[in-house]
């Protein structure tokens, strides 16, 4: 079949299975984007990865804000392995359909590292679902090397789907979303922002993934705090934004009444 049946009717389709499987948000973008903005080494571009690749598909679940609050916690970490899981097998659904419709297609799976303490000294996957989901029109990227989308900020987990069929690029977004506050700078358990003069922050990715390559001895891994204080997102209409609250919990007693819902959480599940 040539992949020149692409275009609205496939996107349509996607979208609607997409859906169906549960994802929030989807997005589309053509290889092309990578080349045209140039912001990695060409072996990071979909293209490289796998060659017969003319559009990535990105797909997003969100992250709950309550149980984000909680973290380091067992409650966390459930969250986060549960969104995993859903994102590859809805990815891999998304393969299959593209494959019996005759086009190649293959998912890159939402984390692609061995373990944590992989990443310790090579902090890098072999593909950026940040990078694809600000091409395909999902969002732009913050401060803290997320991805914010005007739905939830950066509380999304992210996959990408490769396939040869050329389908028609979303729109990007021109305008930044993220507003520079500071608050993951601030709130940061690790430091691991250096730099307040760009944009996007430098990062020292070592000292990070240290931290949850810990944290993931004591069953509580991932980290989020960066996540979790971004005021970025329609999903702080629902929850709100304590910024105070988020400010002084890296110095406030664990016997304080304000956090004894965390701290309870925190208490059981985990080392």
């Amino acid at each position: 079949m040539s992949n020149k049946y692409t275009g609205s009717k496939l996107k349509k389709q996607l979208t609607s299975q997409a859906k169906l499987h549960g994802i929030d948000l989807i997005g589309f973008a053509s290889v092309d984007r990578w080349v045209e903005y140039n912001e990695m080494p060409e072996c990071f571009f979909p293209q490289k990865v796998f060659p017969f690749t003319r559009t990535v598909i990105v797909l997003a679940l969100p992250i709950f804000i309550p149980m984000l609050d909680t973290t380091p916690s067992v409650v966390y970490s459930e969250l986060y392995t549960t969104s995993n899981r859903l994102l590859d097998e809805i990815a891999y659904k998304t393969s299959l359909f593209l494959n019996n419709k005759g086009f190649k297609s293959v998912f890159f799976p939402r984390d692609a590292y061995g373990d944590i303490s992989v990443l310790i000294d090579k902090p890098e996957a072999a593909f950026s679902h940040v990078f694809a989901g600000k091409y395909a029109g999902l969002g732009t990227i913050g401060y803290n090397h997320t991805l914010l989308t005007k739905k939830y900020g950066p509380r999304v987990r992210l996959v990408s789907v490769f396939t040869d069929a050329e389908i028609e690029s979303d729109s990007m977004y021109e305008e930044e979303l993220c507003v520079k506050c500071l608050m993951c700078k601030r709130c940061c358990p690790t430091s691991a922002f250096t730099t307040t003069k760009n944009l996007i922050a430098d990062m020292d990715k070592r000292k990070c993934a240290a931290y949850h390559a810990e944290l993931k001895q004591r069953y509580t891994y991932p980290c989020g705090v960066c996540i979790k204080v971004c005021p970025i997102g329609e999903d702080r209409k629902i929850y709100g934004m304590n910024k105070g609250k988020y400010l002084k919990e890296k110095n406030i007693l664990t016997n304080s009444e304000e956090y004894s819902d965390w701290v309870h959480i925190r208490n059981y599940g985990s080392k």
